[in-house]
């Protein structure tokens, strides 16, 4: 009789991971690797710039790049015309970024209802975003110059106007996608339903555009910000990081100008974590359907 032979399985052999391996996939590691890895980036970039190792990178002097430590002393000492200025940007900055995600989300939902127009919309708003703002800030100026009689007044709608612009492009295009790239089977499920275009909207679409709105916040919020600045370089009333930064520049004060470019990087960091803080908050509550 022919002998048979019997053959184990062999196990598979599990090489142990490497305690790099390790790291890089631990979600702990992952998160405070998220804020100390830039934290130290700062810091080295703080060291090479207070030691004037970054003047001799670039070729400069300390009159024209200023040490971080004169800026932080200047900045206190100027504190209160930086406050009413970094108000100002701030008020010019928000007031934009509101309007100009609401009315891109208005022209999203119209394009959503309306398809065969709502594709010119669409085209028609994002042209808008590819306009510069050196060349939109002038042009808003003049149509605003009948507004008011007072020019503060005047200027501030103007800076506005170039914010809302540039922000409803940025709206329009993401909560499009949020409304219309829906799963099949949820339209089809409300059509059951004989579910009317309002409740398809506010049940459907809306809750799965929340978090297209925040990736549209993601970019408006910035540059939000960075276009009230560039704004104010061509407003007609003299107040405004931006036109901080324009005049002393102009008047060769760099070290000034230096605090007040520190000021829009702290009210762009501020306004940013406020939005991680916001979409933390409320993507709990919304969920793409």
């Amino acid at each position: 009789m022919a002998e048979t032979s019997f053959h184990k399985p062999v196990a598979k052999i599990k090489r142990k991971k490497s305690l790099a391996q390790r790291l890089s996939e631990n979600k702990a590691v992952q998160q405070s690797s998220a804020i100390v890895l830039p934290v130290l980036l700062g810091v080295v970039i703080f060291a090479l710039w207070q030691t004037q190792v970054l003047h001799k990178m670039f070729g400069t002097d300390v009159f024209t790049l200023p040490l971080p430590t004169k800026i932080a002393s200047l900045f206190a000492q100027n504190l209160p015309a930086v406050w009413i200025n970094s108000l100002a940007t701030i008020k010019a900055a928000g007031l934009g970024l509101l309007f100009g995600s609401i009315l891109g989300y208005v022209v999203a939902i119209l394009a959503t209802f309306f398809p065969d127009m709502g594709k010119g919309g669409l085209y028609l708003v994002g042209a808008f975003a590819s306009i510069p703002i050196a060349a939109l800030a002038p042009v808003m100026n003049n149509w605003t110059k009948d507004v008011s009689s007072t020019a503060s007044v005047r200027s501030m709608v103007s800076k506005i106007l170039v914010v809302t612009l540039v922000c409803a492009a940025d709206m329009t295009l993401n909560a499009y996608r949020g409304l219309t790239e829906v799963k099949p089977y949820s339209e089809d499920l409300m059509a059951t339903y004989a579910a009317s275009k309002r409740k398809l909207l506010f049940k459907l679409r809306i809750p799965n555009s929340v978090p297209y709105i925040f990736t549209a916040l993601k970019v408006s919020v910035p540059a939000s910000i960075m276009t009230a600045v560039v704004s104010e370089y061509f407003a007609e009333y003299i107040v405004g990081v931006g036109r901080e930064i324009r005049e002393n520049i102009v008047l060769s004060q760099y070290s000034i100008a230096w605090v007040y470019i520190t000021a829009a990087c702290i009210i762009g960091i501020v306004a940013y974590a406020l939005l991680m803080l916001a979409q933390s908050i409320l993507m709990k509550k919304f969920k793409p359907v």
